[in-house]
């Protein structure tokens, strides 16, 4: 059994790794006729690409694909690359002179964990063209190479986590990339990464500002539309704040993402938010302990 992001009917996961320099690119790649898709950005340092286009009153529905990616602004260049390998196969929004690929960009800042080097163009073509449907990778491979957590004192390792919620045939997947500046704590309140050092937090200065932000993308097969989408996205950042504390701090830039293949009926809203939250949680929770 596939308990990832890659078992929804629609998705495709794909990663590119710089083991050395600690950072790389995590690609998710819709089907053909594309996601319906939002986003909501609890943080106040996010660092995205296309980002606008996805609120609700936007008039473009579908995404093609997203990518999360290393290396602060620098590594937005990684979407240039999932762009060139959609436009290889004729996939993108339609327009008069030919398809124009949709393609979200959001990233972390892990400059400082590796050599200050960060994923270009060919990593993200690289990165979308290893996409499959076959259980994601995680820990330090792709975009979770180099996330840390507790930053507010020694960095500690964490990485990228996925997982599968259900309920009846109403399945939500989601995709983590872990890198806040708090600590990381399982639904039950151990503690998983970081220091558990209260004392310690709020005595801190100024720890890093726009160097931690926590990447999600949620998959839904059930049909909704782009108001739907960005309900389930707070959803997911209410999940974050129950396995990250603190969390949505002034130093996070926190992005929640939903896609929908559109693959299955529509579901009842509050089943979709709850299986939002515990995909969510468990992705977290996964990009440590795996």
């Amino acid at each position: 059994m596939n308990p990832t992001l890659t078992a929804l009917q629609g998705f495709r996961v794909g990663h590119w790794t710089d083991p050395e320099a600690r950072t790389g690119v995590t690609a998710i790649l819709c089907h053909e006729a594309g996601c319906v898709a939002s986003a909501s950005f609890a943080g106040p340092s996010p660092g995205t690409r296309e980002a606008a286009l996805l609120a609700p009153e936007k008039r473009v529905e579908r995404v093609h694909a997203l990518v999360f990616t290393g290396g602060s602004a620098m590594g937005l260049a990684a979407a240039d690359g999932v762009v060139r390998f959609l436009l290889e196969r004729g996939v993108g929004h339609p327009t008069r002179m030919g398809p124009v690929p949709i393609v979200p960009a959001a990233v972390i800042y892990d400059l400082l964990v590796g050599r200050p080097v960060w994923p270009d163009a060919e990593a993200g073509y690289l990165a979308a063209a290893a996409a499959s449907d076959a259980p994601v990778a995680e820990g330090a491979v792709g975009a979770g190479t180099g996330a840390t957590a507790g930053k507010y004192r020694e960095p500690v390792d964490t990485g990228l986590g996925s997982a599968l919620a259900t309920w009846l045939d109403v399945r939500v997947g989601a995709l983590a990339v872990v890198n806040p500046v708090g600590d990381l704590y399982a639904p039950d309140g151990r503690l998983l990464a970081g220091h558990g050092d209260r004392e310690a937090w709020m005595h801190a200065a100024d720890p890093r500002p726009e160097e931690q932000t926590t990447l999600v993308a949620v998959g839904v097969e059930a049909r909704l539309d782009k108001r739907t989408a960005r309900m389930l996205a707070e959803a997911g950042q209410a999940a974050l704040a129950r396995v990250i504390r603190p969390s949505h701090t002034p130093w996070d830039g926190d992005a929640v993402f939903v896609l929908s293949s559109m693959a299955a009926p529509e579901a009842p809203l509050p089943v979709l938010s709850a299986l939002v939250q515990e995909a969510v949680e468990e992705a977290v929770v996964r990009s440590v302990l795996r």
